[in-house]
């Protein structure tokens, strides 16, 4: 059942996303986001990034990624994995793609949303996804924050619609140098616009208060950056 901070959407191949959605204070027309999860669910912590951004003046739907193998709301625990992997397993392109054009699309239906202005934010599992959606929708602006497995669509570099904003930890042991040059030399060499920012103080997760890898000055510092991009890219 829907609630005002929920939705259920239709998606192409019949299935139903649950979603987060948060509405921004103003009453005027604002720029839409698409928020894209972590491996770990609609979260507490994703739901609070949600909010952040509508009391920054956009309205923010954020689908469950998981839909077609779990239950609707599930969360899964920062220190259980491995409890993730059947469901980020059973992820497709082809079904992301679905996923983000079905919040794309409510985005679009809204009379409160500018419908030329629509971005994507993602963190960890959602930056890649994030990139993808940069891929398939005409976005204003996409941001990925430590996106394991962007690297594995490069190839959909040439295809980015909008300026890509790239956030990663020095730290990280979860994706390598390799695999982030792999990224970023595809989208340099498609053309297509992008910032590059590795914090090298920074773990994988940073951006997360309720992971052991958080770190606050790297997430206060990658949080201004990235409002000032949208702000940029969407004029809010």
């Amino acid at each position: 059942m829907s609630t005002p901070n929920s939705l259920v959407l239709p998606v192409a191949d019949g299935t139903e996303v649950h979603a987060y959605v948060a509405q921004p204070p103003a009453t005027t027309a604002a720029p839409g986001i698409i928020l894209c999860q972590e491996a770990f669910g609609v979260n507490q912590h994703i739901r609070s990034v949600a909010d952040r951004l509508a009391r920054a003046g956009y309205v923010v739907v954020a689908p469950e990624l998981f839909h077609r193998t779990a239950a609707p709301g599930l969360e899964i625990p920062y220190d259980s994995f491995a409890s993730a992997m059947p469901h980020y397993q059973a992820l497709t392109n082809e079904g992301l793609t679905q996923d983000v054009q079905a919040a794309y699309e409510w985005l679009q239906a809204q009379p409160n949303v500018q419908k030329n202005k629509i971005a994507a934010i993602g963190f960890c599992l959602g930056g890649r996804v994030a990139f993808l959606a940069n891929a398939v929708l005409p976005l204003s602006a996409a941001v990925s924050y430590y996106g394991g497995g962007t690297h594995l669509l490069a190839d959909h570099a040439k295809d980015l619609h909008a300026p890509h904003l790239f956030f990663w930890g020095g730290l990280d042991q979860h994706i390598s140098q390799d695999q982030i040059k792999q990224v970023t030399d595809a989208v340099a060499a498609a053309g297509k616009p992008y910032i590059n920012t590795v914090i090298s103080y920074a773990d994988h997760g940073f951006n997360c208060d309720a992971r052991p890898s958080y770190n606050k000055d790297a997430a206060a510092e990658a949080w201004a950056l990235t409002l000032a991009f949208f702000q940029e890219k969407l004029g809010n």
